[in-house]
């Protein structure tokens, strides 16, 4: 008989470094889509606050455990009970997420990605969908140099190559 194993997103991939970067796997324990119903925005919110510590966020900004997700969907890291304000969805197992952190990570991700991600202008808990290379991606820094960069599962090994080249070009200067 065949006996399967649960492997991560990112198993045997990470972590790396070069220079004073390093690029390492995020695995969260859950992640939950989160909807909210036509005019239930404030009650989901307050729902959510009361369950894992945080409302809704702003547009393209995370508040704790909860990170706005692009069109009227958050996306929620921890168990949540929100019958009747949302609609709710596990995606654990469908994305892959990477830390890239170290003085340089910002010059690694300006290769990859267009969107000005320098600290002045893109802060702690700032959220942004873009592309990075050719995938579509939800970046999040998480401080002065760090970066939780989000795919689908089934792009985890793109996106750690293409990290890993320009994390090379970056130490190579």
């Amino acid at each position: 008989m065949v006996k399967l194993i649960a492997l991560t997103p990112c198993a045997g991939l990470l972590p790396i470094t070069h220079g004073r970067v390093e690029l390492t796997e995020v695995l969260p324990e859950r992640l939950i889509s989160v909807a909210p119903y036509a005019g239930k925005s404030k009650p989901t919110s307050a729902k959510l606050k009361e369950q894992v510590g945080a409302g809704l966020s702003a547009v393209n900004r995370r508040a704790g455990a909860v990170t706005w997700f692009g069109h009227g969907t958050w996306l929620v890291a921890g168990a949540v009970a929100l019958d009747g304000l949302a609609a709710v969805t596990d995606q654990s197992d469908a994305g892959a997420v990477v830390a890239l952190s170290g003085a340089g990570a910002e010059d690694v991700l300006a290769r990859l990605v267009p969107v000005d991600l320098r600290a002045q202008v893109f802060k702690t808990n700032h959220v942004a969908k873009t592309m990075l290379g050719h995938m579509s991606v939800t970046i999040t820094r998480t401080g002065a140099h760090a970066f939780e960069i989000m795919v689908m599962r089934s792009m985890a090994q793109t996106l750690v190559h293409d990290l890993d080249v320009a994390m090379r070009g970056v130490a190579a200067r």
